[in-house]
């Protein structure tokens, strides 16, 4: 795609978030990759007024070009950034505010391997990554560890990242992660559910990679 194309798609993904029920208002931010650097959507502004000319164009140097009206790049910047920077397996990132995911992350709790399209994610579990203020390098910082290996992970007391190699992998990864989060706390209330074995979600991985689903 080019420049245009991409963000025109990253204004269509952030304006799927809320109907898909993944976040509310305009808490959420997505990111995509382009040429020496990325497309990030702006800071506070409606998601159905976003115009192309509002995306922020960053560069891996932390610089930007100051789009019209003098738009900012979302306050989460920095892990969108350091992600796409250090992550060349990633194309795109998304982050939302979704009520499962935010309540496990408000608990301090990543999800195990409940389900077996954990695998999503690149791992056996979805780690959650410590608290830091948001729109931080802690945070950030936290946030790499945290994705290490895997292209989901949960920020506690916050939300979630997902990654894919396209926003609409990024998109479908982060509505997946909804629906495993909102499982496993609704398995929560009745016991302690099943977990899955290590060398099942390892042929679960395998079985995605040959094609099933929205694997990457």
């Amino acid at each position: 795609m080019n420049e245009r194309e991409l963000r025109d798609e990253l204004i269509a993904t952030v304006r799927c978030f809320n109907p898909l029920g993944i976040n509310q208002g305009t808490s959420g931010n997505a990111s995509v990759r382009s040429g020496d650097g990325i497309l990030i959507t702006p800071s506070g502004l409606a998601y159905d007024q976003l115009d192309p000319a509002d995306i922020v164009h960053m560069r891996f140097d932390g610089s930007f070009s100051v789009p019209r009206q003098g738009r900012k790049p979302s306050s989460e910047w920095r892990f969108h950034l350091d992600l796409l920077r250090e992550r060349p397996d990633l194309n795109a990132i998304v982050h939302t505010h979704g009520v499962s995911v935010t309540t496990l992350a408000c608990l301090g709790r990543g999800i195990p391997a409940v389900h077996y399209m954990i695998a999503l994610a690149g791992g056996n579990d979805i780690r959650c990554a410590p608290y830091a203020t948001f729109g931080t390098q802690e945070l950030s910082d936290h946030a790499l560890a945290a994705m290490r290996d895997r292209k989901a992970c949960l920020l506690a007391n916050h939300g979630l990242i997902a990654g894919g190699t396209s926003l609409a992998k990024a998109l479908a990864l982060a509505v997946e992660v909804e629906t495993l989060a909102e499982i496993y706390w609704r398995a929560l209330q009745i016991g302690e559910p099943v977990i899955l074995s290590d060398t099942e979600i390892a042929a679960v991985a395998e079985k995605l990679a040959a094609g099933y689903g929205s694997a990457d």
